[in-house]
């Protein structure tokens, strides 16, 4: 049901592109502010930016369950129409974790593009408490859902990961 398209940073317009690497630039600012250091951002078929957030769920003042993608998508539903997210991208610094794949897809977001992998990410995080990664890849997640997301990933691997190194000591 869902497309699995592996595709090279060659291979993406400009603006996926560049998009993309706002998503890592974002997550660079919430390492800055002293929070996880992930990103997201939800743009229109124009590349529009409809909605942004970058991690907040790192105790003790964060809610686990905010992470970037949930955010990102819960913002723009509450600003565009299900005709309107159907045409949208969520652009991610990190695969989508298992919670956040089902909030985009019950949001009704048409479109994945994400940098590091959920693998990747173990790499760098290992057994860190405060990110213990499902070995769930979204794909799976929104290949048993009855209407079909479109997802590119992982793309730009090490430009994202750069913003983990360090971090999850």
């Amino acid at each position: 049901m869902n497309t699995i398209t592996k595709l090279t940073p060659a291979t993406l317009s400009e603006q996926d592109l560049d998009l993309l690497r706002q998503s890592i630039r974002l997550s660079e600012e919430s390492r800055e502010r002293g929070r996880h250091p992930f990103a997201a951002l939800v743009a229109d078929a124009q590349g529009r930016v409809i909605a942004s957030a970058g991690n907040n769920s790192m105790p003790p003042e964060g809610d686990p369950t905010q992470h970037a993608e949930l955010v990102a998508a819960a913002r723009a539903a509450r600003l565009l129409t299900p005709e309107e997210l159907a045409s949208c991208t969520l652009y991610t610094s990190a695969e989508p974790c298992c919670m956040c794949a089902g909030a985009i897809y019950w949001t009704g977001i048409g479109r994945v593009v994400y940098a590091l992998s959920e693998h990747a990410l173990l790499g760098l995080t290992g057994a860190h408490p405060e990110n213990p990664t499902f070995s769930l890849p979204c794909r799976d997640v929104f290949a048993r859902g009855q209407r079909a997301i479109d997802v590119h990933g992982p793309l730009l691997e090490e430009e994202a990961g750069v913003v983990h190194k360090g971090f999850w000591k």
